[in-house]
């Protein structure tokens, strides 16, 4: 079930990502083509049989998954500064793309960057599940590892809820407010990443179902946004909005 959830992830963003090529070469929404194209690189990565691949030519020491992290870092800074901007929400925007987000993403970025090469991580194992039963300090760093990696995409998840919870509740039109509502539903998911260390081993079908929700629902808000600005083009603004712009 999780495999059949990850290719069919995989797919989505990338008939959206290809299907945004001919429109990023007229120069139009060149970064929502590079949020998908982003997007698919990490599920790429996410994925077993494609990670192993990738890793070993790598050197077989798991850079295939810090190259991950960071991935979705840069994919997540696009979709926040893309969807403060479109929704007009500017306060939203400072937080992500202005000094403060900046300085979180490049902390961030460094901490992980620094726990990866603390850690023994020899031998490729997507999610680097196989460096666990090294010794108590490795364990420990990775766990730190993954704790660090989850911290900048719940802080413009969190950044963003706000505005989405808004623009559902408002009077633009059903389209925006249903993206809107996907949006607000993937910022929720990722959110919810920053409480994976307390959940049960058990569950750990729950962390992969909550992932892959957050993706399907940053890909399908967007492409309605998309959407519902073709809408506007051809049928002329019955009410202005903001991310009609």
């Amino acid at each position: 079930m999780i495999e059949t959830l990850q290719w069919c992830t995989l797919a989505a963003c990338a008939a959206v990502a290809l299907a945004r090529i001919p429109s990023a070469f007229r120069r139009q929404n060149r970064t929502i083509c590079a949020i998908f194209a982003l997007m698919t690189l990490a599920i790429l990565l996410s994925i077993e049989a494609p990670y192993l691949v990738i890793d070993r030519v790598l050197g077989g020491i798991n850079i295939a998954n810090l190259i991950l992290r960071l991935v979705v870092f840069a994919a997540i800074l696009c979709v926040g500064n893309r969807i403060s901007k479109g929704f007009g929400a500017t306060g939203a925007s400072r937080l992500i793309a202005g000094p403060s987000g900046l300085a979180v993403l490049g902390v961030n970025s460094l901490a992980i960057m620094v726990i990866f090469f603390l850690m023994d991580t020899s031998g490729s194992s997507v999610g680097m599940a196989g460096i666990a039963n090294l010794d108590p300090g490795n364990v420990l760093l990775l766990r730190f590892y993954g704790v660090a990696g989850r911290i900048y995409p719940a802080y413009v998840a969190l950044v963003l809820l706000p505005a989405m919870a808004k623009a559902t509740m408002s009077t633009l039109p059903a389209l925006v407010r249903m993206a809107a509502f996907l949006l607000g539903a993937g910022s929720l998911a990722v959110a919810l990443t920053l409480l994976f260390p307390l959940f049960p081993s058990a569950w750990g079908a729950a962390l992969y179902v909550i992932n892959y929700t957050a993706v399907l629902c940053y890909v399908f808000g967007l492409a309605l946004i998309g959407v519902a600005s073709l809408v506007h083009r051809r049928h002329g603004p019955r009410q202005k909005t903001s991310t009609a712009k």
